[in-house]
């Protein structure tokens, strides 16, 4: 038996669906805003590129040198495109890399203070997908050590751990292992340089950095350290071994030498 509704259905009581040209207009500027933006980052890089050559032509050229569009590229968006602090700023760090001569560290150049085991690049990447660079705080001890050497190890290990980026990847993660952490390991000289480092050759490369099992006395000394490292200072997360170990890693990638 059929069923009657007892108030029939009226076309202009259905559901309306309409398609609306907005959306697709919407994405169209969309795609065309991002197109804009290449094309305007791709001129500032060509003109820092044309600065560099002009006003420090014996700056050295190919990778991380003055001709080398993405570093340029990415100084420009640390310094939010401002073409004049982005040619000053990689004109300091070109300098510095020559000076400190930077590829010319290798493993066999910091073999015997990376045998400390002060740091080292784990072999594994965090669960973020960035490499990880981690510190022993208590295997260093500054009045007994090279701090020339000590430098010299920092760095190279910032650049291996970078040359383990992902691809579309840009950060890394750096953890200081304050487990046996003394007063004979504090070195303000040598934190400082750490962030320094980051923050004037490699900017915008350090995600966060994480401060493991850090005893009282450690606390003072950040405090000093502080307001020396300027914006890096709110990268910082104290935490313990357990966090690092949920959040930061697999049980196959969490690092051997923080199960003891």
């Amino acid at each position: 038996m059929a069923m009657r509704l007892s108030h029939p259905l009226r076309p202009s009581s259905l559901p309306q669906f309409q398609f609306r040209p907005k959306s697709l207009s919407t994405c169209k500027f969309s795609i065309q805003n991002r197109i804009s933006n290449s094309d305007n980052s791709r001129k500032l890089v060509m003109e820092v590129k044309e600065k560099l050559e002009k006003d420090q032509h014996s700056l050295p050229v190919g990778r991380n040198g003055r001709d080398d569009e993405d570093m340029i590229l990415w100084f420009l968006k640390d310094r939010k495109f401002s073409v004049e602090d982005a040619v000053a700023k990689l004109t300091k760090a070109i300098k510095w890399r020559q000076e400190f001569g930077v590829s010319k560290l290798h493993e066999e150049s910091v073999r015997i203070v990376a045998g400390t085991g002060k740091a080292y690049v784990h072999d594994f990447l965090d669960v973020n997908d960035r490499p990880v660079l981690i510190v022993v705080a208590s295997k260093h001890f500054p009045a007994m050590q090279d701090p020339i050497e000590d430098e010299k190890l920092c760095v190279f290990l910032i650049e291996k751990a970078l040359s383990k980026l992902p691809a579309g990847k840009e950060q890394i993660l750096g953890i200081i292992d304050l487990r046996g952490f003394g007063t004979e390991n504090a070195d303000l000289k040598f934190l400082t340089f750490l962030f320094d480092v980051f923050y004037y050759y490699y900017p915008r490369r350090l995600g966060q950095v994480l401060f493991v099992e850090a005893p009282f006395v450690f606390k003072p000394i950040w405090q000093l350290v502080k307001p020396l490292v300027k914006s890096y200072a709110s990268l910082a997360r104290f935490c313990s071994m357990e966090t690092v170990r949920k959040e930061y890693f697999t049980e196959e990638t969490f690092p051997a030498s923080f199960r003891d």
